[in-house]
């Protein structure tokens, strides 16, 4: 995607995050949102070109949420957006923040992701807002005997007694977001996966899904996954054709965030853990990343050169076997028994 020019209303030179944005606007914006926008005062600041595409690879988005983010802030007034003849964004003119946030629409029409042989128009539904839910409300949904079962499996998932505000956001999530119990159930796993068990963020999480038109478990697996082509690369390295579960992005997210490893380098792991073994392929690759991370060996000629030189260091015995270098490194330099030992006994 080419490069667009971004610039801003007022020349005013600030570069922080001015706090009008963080007491009137951010409270309401989603995670993709904010990150857009920061990154986009950022770029602003330093004078940086930015992409469609970058701000997708730099957060773990895909394409379309950062364009839906745009158009978000957009609405809101903080930016305006200049389209090309085809509805590619060329443009991002960031503009003077006002004291009075304006209502977002619940309905708006994005050109961006209007198909080019169609009239169409795609459609992105606000989420609606959260009632005052009074005693007669919850006093009439407990009288529902799914409500209710939905009540006790929640609180099953977070080991904890439900509040009243707990109730009110799970009736808002199940209600007016309109959740089936199968989504509640994936909403949970994935915000207990990544240790988050206040409703609160719980609510956020269910709101920001349904802004990305997230109806179904299917959809929110997707959504994960982020349709981030890495993600499904590296999937396909492991030998493994299915949506990735929560879990497994994880791991390929740790991969490339936490240990900063490049896809060449997270899909030599891949080949060499798929000639190593059928089982555990997750656990096994992250074995051989967290080894490359402690010896520091980043790049694909500096893992040769280590090869290279353990297989020099063996005794001169041992090197006049017929296996192949590369099996003997593997078991030499990885013990995947005991690490499948330990794996299994977990």
């Amino acid at each position: 995607m080419n490069h667009i020019a971004l610039y801003r209303e007022d020349h005013s030179g600030l570069t922080g995050v001015s706090n009008l944005f963080i007491d009137t606007y951010m409270k309401d914006a989603n995670d993709a949102q904010i990150k857009t926008y920061l990154y986009l005062i950022r770029a602003q600041s330093a004078n940086l070109p930015i992409c469609i595409s970058e701000i997708a690879d730099t957060f773990n988005h895909t394409e379309k949420e950062v364009v839906r983010s745009l158009q978000y802030w957009e609405r809101m007034n903080l930016l305006k957006l200049s389209y090309d003849n085809e509805h590619n964004i060329t443009g991002i003119c960031l503009l003077e923040l006002q004291p009075e946030k304006p209502l977002a629409p619940v309905v708006t029409l994005l050109q961006q992701d209007r198909p080019k042989e169609e009239e169409t128009e795609a459609i992105v539904v606000g989420a609606p807002p959260k009632p005052s839910y009074n005693a007669d409300d919850i006093r009439l949904h407990k009288q529902d005997q799914d409500f209710c079962a939905l009540l006790c499996i929640i609180e099953h998932y977070l080991g904890k007694p439900l509040s009243i505000a707990d109730v009110k956001s799970i009736l808002y999530i199940h209600r007016e977001l309109a959740f089936s119990n199968d989504l509640i159930d994936t909403l949970l796993e994935y915000c207990l996966e990544r240790g988050k068990k206040e409703l609160r963020y719980i609510e956020k999480t269910a709101v920001a899904w349904y802004e990305n038109n997230i109806r179904t478990p299917e959809d929110a697996k997707e959504h994960v996954a982020g349709y981030d082509k890495t993600v499904y690369t590296v999937m396909k390295a492991l030998g493994k054709y299915y949506t990735p579960t929560v879990h497994e992005v994880d791991y390929i997210n740790k991969w490339r965030n936490s240990y900063g490893f490049s896809t060449e380098m997270i899909l030599e792991s891949c080949a060499r853990t798929v000639m190593a073994t059928d089982n555990h392929r997750f656990e096994y690759a992250d074995g051989i990343l967290s080894k490359w991370k402690e010896q520091n060996l980043r790049t694909l000629a500096a893992v040769r050169e280590a090869d290279k030189n353990f297989r020099s260091a063996k005794p001169a015995a041992n090197k006049q076997t017929a296996e192949p270098a590369f099996n003997r490194f593997m078991k030499t330099s990885y013990d995947f028994e005991a690490l499948e030992k330990e794996i299994l006994s977990n």
